[in-house]
């Protein structure tokens, strides 16, 4: 079960629905269902009323609320529900090598050469008031500045700076003769229309991660990996909810209160 977290943009689900359908055509054998945390249907409470066993995988690209707080939470919810539901719930897909190939390709395909110092590169993602979701982004820039000539910033959409605006006013300043954004989004959606408003008319924008292939082959990777117990089940029994909440408000700073991510405390449809 591929569980994304939702957008009021239909490209968005249809984007997904699409990346499914490579999956599905790479492992017929799987029963292979879509659901979503927000905003979509169906809802992952709702599918899962529908089995006995299965699967979650998060189609994250990091860990932040989604990951820790909301996607437990249904779960656990629908074991609450239903103590026989089999779930076992894989790692997020993101940060992950691949990934950050496909990145790659998208700038290629809007004429971004590897090997071309003179570009900088804004590395563009959702942002979240968790400072470690943000910094994998910023683990993800400096990896592709290692691979490539390019200077490598991250920049956010909101909840954490710097902004697009920002990363590119920072690039010039350091000699960049043109700017190119690469996509740290799954899909296309408001967020990452955003990001284009704020990109300007001059810089290469490179197109959402999408159904690629290469995603298509680690959403498999993260479901056969849990077979190797890389979720252990008892994080989702019912129990578990309030002490996801606990450590969740533990590692957010506010005691009593979890932080949500940027589409939640700005009040952004996604």
């Amino acid at each position: 079960m591929a569980v994304a977290h939702g957008s009021r943009d239909p490209r968005s689900a249809a984007t997904i629905s699409s990346l499914l359908d490579r999956v599905r055509s790479l492992r017929p054998d799987l029963d292979i269902r879509l659901a979503f945390l927000d905003l979509c249907t169906p809802r992952l409470e709702t599918v899962l009323t529908t089995v006995s066993r299965a699967v979650v995988v998060p189609l994250l690209l990091g860990r932040a609320f989604h990951a820790d707080v909301d996607l437990p939470g249904a779960v656990a919810r629908a074991v609450a529900a239903r103590p026989e539901l089999d779930i076992t719930v894989a790692d997020v897909l993101g940060p992950d090598a691949r990934l950050e190939a496909v990145a790659l390709r998208r700038l290629a395909e809007v004429g971004v050469s590897t090997a071309d110092s003179g570009f900088g590169v804004v590395l563009a993602a959702a942002g979240s008031q968790q400072a470690p979701s943000n910094a994998a982004v910023g683990a993800v820039a400096h990896r592709l500045s290692q691979h490539t000539r390019w200077q490598v910033v991250p920049a956010f959409a909101c909840a954490a700076r710097p902004t697009v605006s920002d990363a590119i006013a920072t690039l010039q300043a350091q000699g960049a003769h043109r700017i190119a954004v690469a996509s740290w989004f799954l899909a296309p959606g408001l967020l990452p229309d955003k990001v284009v408003r704020q990109a300007g008319g001059t810089a290469l924008l490179a197109a959402p991660l999408g159904a690629d292939a290469a995603v298509a082959e680690l959403i498999l990777h993260r479901y056969d990996g849990t077979n190797q117990g890389r979720v252990a089940r008892d994080r989702c029994r019912p129990e578990s909810i309030t002490a996801y909440r606990q450590a969740h408000d533990r590692r957010a700073g506010a005691p009593g209160r979890a932080v949500r991510d940027c589409h939640h405390h700005a009040g952004l449809p996604r």
